[in-house]
């Protein structure tokens, strides 16, 4: 599997997640980047958040979230 443009801009949004408060969730407008706009819909459409546009992570998202924040802050040493 290789890392497309699409899979980072999905990590992306994976990143915005707050995983301290899994009630707490994202809207992705209309007006913002169009590619963060489709890859939250693609996220939805994998399982991933509950709403085209956002809204709270599902169980396989808050375990995808936590995999990508996890990859992150090892990577950010």
């Amino acid at each position: 599997m290789s890392l497309t443009a699409d899979l980072i801009e999905e990590i992306k949004i994976l990143t915005h997640y707050n995983l301290a408060s899994i009630r707490e969730g994202i809207k992705v407008h209309g007006s913002a980047n169009p590619d963060a706009v489709m890859a939250t819909k693609r996220l939805f459409d994998k399982g991933l958040i509950s709403q085209d546009d956002g809204g709270y992570l599902t169980d396989l998202g808050i375990e995808a979230a936590e995999h990508a924040q996890s990859v992150l802050r090892i990577l950010d040493k």
